[in-house]
């Protein structure tokens, strides 16, 4: 038996420098997931947002009611994005996801809040992401008498004075309980089906070359639009059926509300289907194998993950992130299965959320036809 020979030793290191050089791809995932995921955790994720879309309903724009507005802007967690005439407007803004609160002044605030008989303050709170309410919350009830010192003195000097000179009442909505379960449960629906059907149609073609079947393909008369389209319609069904064992569970298991048309949400959901794997058979026409096609697969559902608003809140994260956050279908998915469960939205709500989804298709699919008909060629 040969001993240990370093010449060797080094032979076999070099050649694996020379194979990574080659595979362009696996050396780019080396360099590119790490720095991915440093800019990500760094700089994109907040579990503590700030600056939340809140609208005022002012039935009395009295000093007090403008003060406690200002107050809350001077804390960093809330941003005011005009004030509404009728509840029901208001309502709308926190259905549609406009607004993340709706603080309510009723009529006589600043009147009772002089007399010393405690008026109600409504604050509303879009709940079905507990995460991103919670903190805004907790600084509304410690803003207390704070607010009307300069202008209450006498207040503060009463012995014995209630410490909260408003009764305030948040409103949890849509997730009264605050369940984890209710933004978790939803969101899952969106995450397994972009990781499956990606993954499933992004090893679909390469399999085929790897075994040898892609020629015969190649040399039928189909065209690259009928092979692409004929390869995504089985999976579709895959995930119909996914998405009917998690909507099994999430009703007869973790309790959560299907307020919306059931209907609605299984065309949200072909439609989101539609887009990942045309995705997913994108990839396999760029990858030459499957272990690039998984690589690209990951390297597309680390962002998804991280910039969607399933871990972590949206609305906390910089702008740029939101921008590219905004490019993914999950964000908008998770959007509209959200407000279809939980906030019984209809379709005139969500359009907002369907078109990105609609463009992405286009975008990708234009993408992938170029790219196989450049591997036909």
């Amino acid at each position: 038996m040969n001993g240990f020979s370093l010449s060797r030793w080094l032979g076999i290191i070099v050649k694996e420098f020379i194979q990574l050089r080659r595979d362009r791809l696996t050396f780019g995932m080396i360099i590119g997931i790490p720095l991915l995921q440093l800019m990500l955790f760094g700089f994109a994720i907040n579990t503590d947002p700030k600056h939340l879309p809140t609208a005022v309903v002012m039935h009395d724009t009295g000093p007090f009611s403008r003060a406690w507005v200002a107050a809350m802007e001077n804390s960093d967690y809330f941003r005011i994005v005009g004030s509404v005439r009728a509840d029901a407007e208001a309502t709308e803004l926190l259905a549609r996801g406009a607004v993340q609160f709706v603080v309510t002044f009723p009529r006589d605030f600043n009147r009772d809040l002089v007399r010393g008989l405690k008026p109600q303050l409504l604050v509303e709170a879009d709940a079905t992401d507990p995460v991103a309410a919670g903190g805004a919350i907790s600084v509304l009830n410690k803003l207390g008498r704070s607010v009307f010192a300069p202008d209450l003195p006498g207040a503060m000097r009463t012995p014995g004075a209630d410490p909260q000179l408003i009764d305030l009442r948040v409103h949890r909505r849509y997730n009264p309980e605050n369940r984890t379960a209710y933004n978790i449960v939803p969101g899952l629906l969106g995450v397994i089906l972009t990781m499956t059907m990606v993954l499933m149609t992004g090893l679909a073609m390469t399999r085929e070359r790897e075994r040898g079947t892609f020629e015969n393909l190649l040399s039928t008369p189909a065209t690259a639009f009928e092979v692409m389209t004929g390869k995504i319609v089985p999976y579709i069904l895959i995930g119909l059926i996914q998405v009917t064992l998690v909507l099994l569970a999430a009703r007869w298991i973790f309790e959560v509300p299907m307020l919306g048309s059931l209907w609605l949400l299984y065309a949200l959901v072909l439609l989101f289907i539609c887009a990942n794997l045309t995705l997913g058979i994108t990839f396999s026409s760029i990858a030459r194998n499957q272990l690039q096609a998984m690589q690209l697969t990951f390297f597309f559902f680390l962002p998804s993950i991280l910039l969607s608003g399933f871990m972590f809140p949206f609305r906390g994260m910089p702008e740029w992130a939101q921008a590219i956050g905004n490019l993914l279908p999950l964000t908008h998915f998770l959007i509209m299965v959200r407000g279809v469960m939980l906030k019984g939205v209809g379709l005139d709500m969500l359009w907002g959320q369907i078109w990105p989804i609609g463009a992405f298709i286009l975008a990708v699919l234009a993408v992938g036809i170029k790219t196989f008909r450049r591997t036909m060629d």
